[in-house]
């Protein structure tokens, strides 16, 4: 519910009897309320960072984009971010990023974070108890009765159907590769070590060259419909194909140049 004009000092913990006063105001009656567990109130600031580096100074989580809390979007956003700029720091310390790595951050990441501040513009709209809000909410529970329109939504809040532009046409490359099922185990149990990873159901490919930044672990998965996919450190995948000339044009792309 709206503060309204209950509040006097917004950054004063909130009251039952505030609670009381608009529910009164809103619906006619407080309906008995008591004995709360748990009183919180939110803003609706909504910003977006222009930068998220300059230079040596790189912005993350509520630093880079603020907006309010619907959904629970806003740590998921901030980890993400986290895992994004980490490895390619990483590659920076270590002396192997390739140019222009640490740039492609906020060109992956701020478009995400621009999305999330939408939908949650659009969430806070919704809440809203006048006339106008009531009846998009009313469509969009009935909306919501369509498969697609739910897979839509959940991954659009949860986060798993951000897709990174990396210029490939192949569906799969930009996405972050679900946990399958390998015959050596879990996925991102093999990605713990925060190395890029090939993995290769051919058997036939090669990582030579890039054998200190890059695990190749050939294996197979009943849930993996490609050949090969190359993931980065994020779980983001990379390339995907069977083509070992092809593979190679990608290596330096994402870990830099070759070793021996």
């Amino acid at each position: 519910m709206p503060a309204g004009e209950v509040a006097g000092d917004r950054t004063a913990p909130p009251a039952l009897e505030e609670f009381r006063q608009r529910l009164r105001a809103l619906a006619g009656t407080d309906f008995g309320v008591h004995t709360p567990r748990w009183l919180t109130r939110f803003g609706d600031a909504t910003r977006l960072a222009e930068r998220y580096r300059d230079g040596r100074v790189l912005l993350a989580g509520d630093a880079a984009h603020i907006h309010p809390p619907m959904g629970g979007q806003g740590l998921n956003l901030g980890i993400q971010d986290a895992f994004n700029l980490g490895w390619k720091l990483a590659a920076e310390v270590s002396g192997w990023a390739p140019e222009g790595l640490l740039d492609s951050y906020q060109a992956e990441r701020q478009p995400v974070a621009a999305d999330v501040l939408s939908n949650t513009r659009a969430q806070a709209e919704l809440l809203s108890p006048e006339p106008g809000p009531r009846a998009v909410r009313q469509l969009m529970s009935e909306l919501m009765d369509f498969e697609e329109v739910n897979r839509y939504l959940i991954e659009k809040i949860t986060a798993i159907g951000v897709r990174y532009d990396f210029g490939a046409e192949h569906p799969l490359v930009g996405h972050r590769l679900r946990d399958i099922e390998l015959k050596q185990g879990r996925l991102y149990t093999l990605m713990h070590r925060g190395r890029g990873l090939l993995l290769d159901q051919t058997g036939r490919l090669s990582v030579a060259g890039w054998a200190d930044r890059v695990d190749h672990v050939a294996d197979a998965s009943e849930e993996l419909d490609v050949p090969a996919a190359l993931l980065r450190p994020d779980g983001h995948v990379a390339w995907a194909g069977d083509d070992q000339q092809d593979l190679l044009s990608q290596l330096p792309r994402w870990f830099g140049a070759p070793v021996g």
